[in-house]
């Protein structure tokens, strides 16, 4: 579970870890979509591209703390997205980082369901 601990929001429930050079390299590709509450987060990542996806992803760039450094949203396929001061990106369902007031400064934390 990705937790915003600074408005108290959730961003995913169910957002699985890509940390290894395949599934980094692999991420999203292949999927129809993401439902609400799905996502990636891709450790380490200073930058993605959304060729041949299929659908629009938000885009939530941290730093070595979890803290947020730059956030996109609804990024549509055929893009290129980076923040050089990143250490990891968590790609979300269009719309998330709207619903969720995420901005740049907020704090995350990553959770185990319990």
């Amino acid at each position: 579970m990705v937790r915003n601990q600074t408005r108290n929001t959730v961003l995913g429930a169910a957002v699985a870890l890509a940390d290894s050079s395949e599934s980094r390299r692999t991420g999203l590709l292949g999927r129809e979509r993401l439902a609400p509450g799905e996502g990636l987060w891709i450790v380490p990542c200073e930058s993605v591209h959304t060729f041949f996806m299929k659908f629009p992803i938000d885009l939530i760039y941290l730093d070595k703390h979890n803290r947020v450094r730059k956030v996109r949203s609804a990024v549509p396929p055929w893009r290129l997205s980076a923040c050089l001061r990143a250490h990891s990106v968590i790609e979300l369902p269009a719309g998330t980082a709207e619903r969720t007031g995420t901005r740049v400064g907020d704090e995350l934390a990553m959770e185990k369901p319990g």
